[in-house]
């Protein structure tokens, strides 16, 4: 395995936005709306490959673990899931123009990166008691190499903290220089997402090793459903693999 990359530390300190959304009836009317709106942007702009929709339960608990390539990953997610998903997002995007103000409409559990935020891990903790399912891209940023990067110990951690089931979901196709170049050309892209069977960590009296284990069964667990190519630092350790 490669040198581990420098994980990002967050530019910002904003406590005061760290937390669960609250479902109420106009953020539920939000979500359904910016849902139609991001499943016809996808159909207007995106060439979608599916394979294993039938893995995705209709209801939580559950957290979903994804590579992350570019913007339109959570575009893509949004589009394909059949009820509301909750995710993490970093704090520095709520000052983005527009982008912050959907984001924040939408119920987003913005996050502190860098070093373990606890609001954001009792905010996700608290959803996924409640039932809610959340998503969360274990790598800890847009990946720098478009491979899959080393991934970090808080998915991990809520997974067995919560014990609740883990979803792997691969994504291939999204990196910001082909959506947004193909976007220039008025070219459509070709994205593929499979989603594998979900599956739970096992639990140890020994927290510190069981986090270590669990975090190489989920980066695993989405490697096996990437090409080779997109495997990363996690291509000579998940074996032989067959695609369809």
């Amino acid at each position: 395995m490669s040198p581990n990359l420098p994980k990002p530390e967050s530019s910002i300190y904003r406590p005061e936005l760290v937390r669960l959304p609250e479902l109420t009836l106009r953020r539920r009317f939000v979500r359904r709306l910016l849902h139609g709106l991001v499943r016809l942007a996808v159909k207007l702009v995106i060439k979608l490959e599916v394979r294993g929709r039938e893995h995705f339960p209709k209801h939580g608990p559950l957290l979903v673990v994804s590579n992350h390539l570019g913007d339109a990953d959570l575009v893509v997610g949004l589009a394909l899931s059949l009820i509301p998903v909750d995710f993490l997002g970093k704090v520095e995007l709520f000052d983005f123009p527009i982008a912050g103000w959907l984001l924040e409409s939408y119920g987003t559990i913005w996050l502190h990166r860098g070093n373990p935020d606890r609001r954001a891990i009792r905010a996700v903790l608290q959803g996924l008691a409640a039932g809610r399912i959340i998503a969360i891209a274990p790598e800890g940023r847009e990946s720098l190499t478009g491979t899959l990067e080393e991934g970090t110990r808080g998915a991990a951690y809520l997974a067995l903290k919560a014990d609740v089931p883990v979803l792997p979901v691969a994504v291939t196709g999204t990196e910001n220089w082909r959506v947004y170049g193909n976007l220039k050309r008025l070219r459509r892209t070709e994205v593929s997402v499979t989603v594998g069977a979900p599956f739970r960590l096992k639990i140890s009296d020994n927290r510190q090793q069981a986090i270590k284990q669990g975090t190489e069964e989920i980066m695993k667990a989405i490697a096996q459903l990437l090409p080779p190519e997109y495997q990363g630092v996690y291509r000579n350790e998940t074996g032989v693999f067959h695609f369809s």
